[in-house]
């Protein structure tokens, strides 16, 4: 099995160095072309919290590899959610009956996957370890998280196994029957970062931060009361616990704040200790993935008549930023919190009391 890795910045970058490291065949595909070019030459250099190695790879930026013209069996697809379509796109005839996508992304891309190529050839893939696009040829890698595959449909099938097997040399990779529920969780987790993005600070002294985290758990709220909606049971993952948040009226103040703790201290920890979602506003000035995993959530959210107040406030807040029309400032979550406060306490769930 040749591995395709569409998109070889931070995720891409370090599944594919392990997993040729191990003996697998693979191909690195990305779009930056000095990047494709110290790949091919002085290598990819993956620099994690335990080691540090350089492999020497085959790359190539799409327009090379589809002047190839080879069929491309397995493809894990590592790009931006917003650059599903575009990236996947241009390999949509080199794909055969028996070609599998897996995407390694953040957001519910797996939908938008399906709907180009079908869902027997789309893998789900929930991915949480942390990694950093540093320069070409370069990757920071905050270590091994949590990894797991599945099915659309929830059946463990041969090829997952398959995929997970090969995993291994990266960590331990694990297969579920509820992918769906891996990636909803880490949609509520995913707004929680973002609020985490709205100030220049690392992840852990927002989460530690006592004023806002109930204004915090009431936006992670919103999106786990929309995959209620959606018939999902959004799953925990490294210190994240979603049943702990949602519902509502089950929520008990005292074991939300021992894990939120847990995970503020797993946060501090990380090489990494703040979001990719700060970093693309506060470094590298380019828009986050809000359009394509927030505003989706959104428009799901409307079609079931769930109110999403502080989600909506939230995404019009990354814009702005996005947009220089606003900084960064913990004026911005202290902004939330107020809005919070002026909404009615109940959002049809019975009660959202919190019990002591």
């Amino acid at each position: 099995m040749t591995i395709t890795i569409i998109g070889a910045g931070a995720i891409g970058g370090v599944l594919g160095a392990y997993l040729a490291r191990s003996g697998e065949q693979v191909i690195f595909c990305d779009i930056e072309q000095d990047h494709v070019d110290m790949i091919n030459t002085a290598g990819l250099t993956i620099e994690g919290p335990e080691e540090t190695f350089t492999i020497i790879g085959t790359a190539y930026t799409p327009e090379q590899l589809t002047k190839k013209n080879i069929v491309i069996e397995t493809v894990f697809l590592c790009v931006k959610a917003q650059h599903t379509e575009q990236a996947l796109k241009p390999f949509l005839p080199f794909l055969s009956v028996n070609s599998q996508v897996v995407s390694f992304q953040n957001g519910l891309c797996e939908r938008q996957i399906a709907s180009l190529i079908g869902s027997e050839r789309t893998i789900g893939c929930f991915v949480n370890f942390s990694a950093d696009y540093l320069e070409p040829g370069r990757i920071l890698y905050g270590g091994v998280a949590s990894l797991y595959l599945g099915e659309l449909d929830g059946k463990i099938s041969n090829r997952i196994e398959v995929l997970r097997e090969k995993l291994q040399c990266w960590g331990p990779a694990q297969v579920t029957d509820n992918i769906w529920g891996y990636l909803w969780g880490k949609m509520s987790y995913a707004g929680l970062l973002y609020g985490t993005a709205l100030v220049d600070a690392t992840m852990a002294e927002v989460v530690r931060n006592p004023d806002l985290r109930e204004t915090l758990m009431e936006l992670c709220s919103e999106i786990l009361e929309t995959a209620d909606k959606e018939n999902v049971s959004p799953l925990g993952f490294d210190d994240w616990e979603p049943t702990l948040v949602y519902p509502r009226k089950t929520r008990n103040i005292e074991e939300l704040n021992f894990q939120l703790d847990k995970l503020a201290d797993r946060m501090a920890a990380n090489k990494k200790t703040k979001s990719g979602i700060w970093r693309d506003l506060a470094i590298r000035k380019r828009k986050t993935e809000v359009d394509a995993q927030l505003v989706p959530i959104l428009e799901i959210a409307k079609g079931h008549g769930v109110k999403t107040p502080l989600l909506e406030a939230l995404v019009v807040a990354i814009k702005e930023i996005e947009e220089g029309a606003k900084q960064m400032s913990w004026n911005n979550l202290y902004d939330l919190e107020e809005l919070n406060k002026s909404l009615p306490n109940t959002t049809g769930e019975a009660s959202v009391e919190i019990v002591p």
